[in-house]
């Protein structure tokens, strides 16, 4: 794919009670909300220019790129298969990249005579699946990368552990080192890290996690970029769409077009004064079904706090036109629907004209089947319009890791803007904190 920059159609008019009535914004209440999101926007050209804000310059870096790529290439010397360990923050990111790779090919070749293996991600503790899974890998050709910024994510150490133990009672616990790669945050003085200690044990190799970017926000670091890397992506043009974002922000002159802003405005304007609690990402994409779920960690784990907060739900088109629909059609007005619609018009098998006669679906016939996507992603935003729910379109060209880039960073400037709107930090999760210690109490009880 080439550098060119790739277009986002963004469109806000579902947003405003002229197209959805009571439910949605007045323009001046819209303006307001707008200026105040722009403001935030000017704090953050503050704080890139401080250097206080390590997120907004991470699509700048190269080095930690190439020290990735090191490590990982000698990590799968002899592999079929590559497992990705790690949950949350430390694990959605990655797969919404990996999502967008398509059907890749194992035994395609990157970089000359590299030849990458299968990747599979371990993201959700359970039991049954866990010990099944271990127990069907040839571990002569299985690799792990584990991730967890902390280093001590319980979940993440008893993955570590069985799979340590997997090895040892295989007897191949010398091959544990040079099948193990490690990504957590450096030592520190008086800071345990239990990820750190056990891999350590055996020598296994590490790549340092920013210490500055926390997990829902780790998507364009090393974290997110090793599974670029494993599934044959430019983990350098992911940084340069993201890129585009930065640029457009410290532009600074006028936030009137930018996405982000546009975006916080609307959804914490519709919150404040409309309460619209709940917001759905519906991508008509299979690609962007995991962005969709990265989306809902991001959005929730940001806002919900100090008794504030928007529900995102994660939905994917066409499908879910059959499963969810119907309650956003005809259900409360509480909710802000995102459509995300890719080019798919001309695209995918041809509908030959016999077969659609003789279906009964004529008015398909010598049509593709993304004519029919196209149009059910554009009927569904106006068919919420003229519902009266407010809703939002975004329109974006093939995916791929240019455009990918963007809507990662988009979304992410979205959402500490809105965090900021709100009054809330964009960063902390203290109620999350307070479930991880009552279940360590639980089990020392």
């Amino acid at each position: 794919m080439g550098l060119e920059k790739l277009s986002i159609e963004h469109n806000i008019s579902g947003c405003f009670e002229d197209n959805v009535g009571s439910s949605g914004l007045s323009p001046a209440s819209f303006d307001l909300w707008l200026e105040r999101a722009g403001e935030c926007a000017h704090d953050l050209v503050q704080l890139y220019h401080n250097n206080e804000l390590a997120l907004l310059r991470i699509s700048e870096k190269r080095d930690d790129i190439d020290i990735a790529k090191e490590k990982f290439f000698q990590l799968i010397e002899g592999a079929e298969t590559v497992i990705f360990l790690g949950t949350g923050g430390s694990s959605l990111g990655g797969q919404t990249i990996a999502q967008i790779g398509g059907w890749f090919i194992p035994g395609d070749e990157v970089s000359g005579a590299i030849k990458l293996p299968r990747t599979r991600i371990f993201d959700n503790l359970d039991p049954h699946s866990l010990e099944r899974g271990l127990g069907l890998l040839n571990l002569e050709t299985t690799r792990f990368v584990i991730i967890s910024k902390s280093g001590n994510t319980p979940e993440t150490l008893l993955q570590t552990i069985a799979v340590l133990n997997t090895f040892k009672q295989a007897g191949l616990k010398d091959k544990i080192g040079s099948s193990i790669l490690g990504l957590s945050e450096v030592r520190r003085a008086g800071v345990h890290n239990g990820l750190r200690d056990l891999l350590g044990a055996y020598n296994c190799q590490f790549l340092d996690h920013e210490q500055e970017i926390g997990g829902r926000y780790s998507c364009l670091t090393n974290v997110g970029l090793l599974l670029a890397i494993a599934r044959g992506m430019d983990p350098i043009i992911i940084r340069q769409g993201a890129s585009d974002v930065i640029t457009e922000l410290l532009s600074g002159a006028d936030y009137s077009d930018f996405m982000p802003v546009l975006g916080a405005a609307a959804s914490i304007g519709l919150y404040k004064e409309k309460g619209i609690s709940n917001i759905v990402m519906m991508p008509y994409a299979n690609k962007l079904a995991r962005f969709a779920n990265w989306y809902v960690q991001l959005w929730a784990e940001s806002l919900g706090k100090d008794g504030l907060g928007i529900t995102p739900i994660a939905a994917l088109g066409p499908v879910d036109q059959h499963s969810q629909l119907q309650l956003y059609m005809d259900g409360p007005k509480d909710k802000l629907v995102t459509v995300i619609a890719t080019a798919t018009t001309g695209k995918g098998p041809l509908i030959d004209r016999p077969s659609a006669e003789l279906a009964g679906i004529e008015y398909l016939a010598d049509r593709h089947v993304g004519d029919l996507v196209s149009a059910q992603a554009r009927a569904t935003v106006d068919a919420l319009t003229h519902a009266g729910q407010p809703t939002r379109y975004i329109g974006v060209d093939e995916i791929g890791e240019h455009i990918l880039g963007q809507l990662l960073m988009s979304y992410m400037m979205e959402t500490i803007l809105a965090a900021k709107l709100l009054g809330v930090n964009a960063f902390d999760q203290p109620a999350v904190e307070i479930g991880k210690g009552l279940a360590r109490d639980f089990l020392r009880s």
